[in-house]
């Protein structure tokens, strides 16, 4: 049973594929947002997720070479999401600069999350 709307275990899944993936090289100063969620005709959903990063250079980082991160980030999480939904996952991500993003109440309620700051 999952309590957790599907937009949020999404973004999830994908926070935790970018740890795994950058845990040596990036604070854990991201958070993933779900931006869009487009059921298509075929059964497959389309999901459009935002990394939004605190500096510049952790940009930099979660991109990676030749986009080599953000590509393997996204083909585990599709992998997990395609498994937790049972269904096909088509997935795109965009990394963003979003200074001071831990102090905005806002964001953290519209991603499901508590404000403790």
């Amino acid at each position: 049973i999952m309590d957790a709307p599907a937009r949020v275990l999404a973004a999830e899944i994908t926070r935790e594929k970018a740890f795994l993936r950058l845990h040596d090289e990036l604070p854990y100063e991201l958070i993933v947002e779900t931006e869009a969620w487009e059921e298509r005709k075929d059964g497959s959903v389309k999901i459009d997720q935002t990394i939004f990063v605190a500096r510049e250079s952790q940009r930099k980082i979660a991109i990676g070479a030749k986009g080599q991160s953000i590509k393997t980030i996204g083909e585990l999480a599709r992998k997990e999401m395609e498994a937790a939904f049972g269904r096909r996952v088509h997935l795109f991500l965009h990394v963003k600069l979003r200074e001071n993003w831990t102090e905005e109440r806002a964001l953290y309620a519209r991603l499901g999350l508590d404000w403790d700051a």
